[in-house]
């Protein structure tokens, strides 16, 4: 599973790093002036990147998956993650895999351990050993609501994502059972190109990175609620004790 992670890094930067051509639907943020968001959570808009019309575009969309036959956008709240291994199965999420794949970038994510003889269990930060950033598998999808218009009179319409996860390599499953899908560089163009029909061969790309790509260290339980947010967050901790 993947439920709260960082995301720090600019959307200039972003565009510069997945070779994005277009902030879509962005205003312009000075990097400068940019304040990053530590303790990203379901149901907030979260940076993806995507291709429509042949064009790679990052934007915000809403986190997790509203199918687009959804009658009440609230379902999303329980589709923030999909398994990697039924995405051509699931009613909710084949459509999304077969046309509409994305990346969700991250710089780094949290996991929550259990710790013996403590009902609370300690916060982990997780990231990349080289400090670069994580490409989360994603998926998306468009909400249409018939009956609410924005300012054009057409319907409005909702963008979501979802993270894909799959089974965890062996560092992190001393923490989860889940973990997301992290893409290398090599495999961007194949997962987001809207052409690709090869589902057995996209499924292919949805493995567990190796372990000694992450590093990871206890954090603090202020990242439990999520209205604690800033850099101080991944600081490392003093981490619970067993006993």
């Amino acid at each position: 599973m993947c439920g709260r992670y960082v995301s720090a890094t600019s959307p200039d930067q972003l565009a510069r790093f997945f070779g994005v051509s277009s902030l879509a639907g962005m205003p312009g943020d000075p990097e400068d002036r940019y304040v990053g968001n530590y303790n990203v959570a379901p149901t907030q808009g979260v940076f993806t990147v995507y291709e429509s019309h042949g064009e790679r575009l990052l934007d915000r969309f809403h986190w997790g998956l509203v199918p687009f036959w959804a009658k009440d956008p609230l379902i999303g709240s329980k589709m923030i993650n999909a398994r990697a291994e039924t995405l051509a199965e699931k009613h909710s999420f084949k459509r999304s895999f077969a046309t509409r794949r994305c990346i969700i970038p991250a710089d780094g994510f949290y996991e929550w351990k259990k710790v013996e003889g403590h009902k609370r269990k300690q916060p982990m930060f997780l990231a990349m050993i080289d400090g670069s950033l994580f490409a989360f598998a994603g998926l998306w999808e468009v909400w249409t609501n018939e009956h609410e218009l924005d300012d054009a009179g057409e319907p409005l319409q909702l963008f979501s994502c979802t993270i894909v996860t799959c089974e965890p390599n062996d560092k992190i499953a001393d923490v989860h059972d889940r973990m997301p899908v992290m893409l290398p560089p090599d495999t961007w163009d194949t997962w987001l190109d809207r052409e690709n029909c090869d589902l057995e061969a996209l499924q292919e790309l949805l493995v567990p990175s190796p372990s000694g790509l992450i590093r990871m260290h206890p954090v603090s339980t202020e990242v439990n609620n999520v209205r604690n947010n800033g850099p101080y967050l991944v600081d490392e901790a003093e981490p619970v004790t067993s006993g």
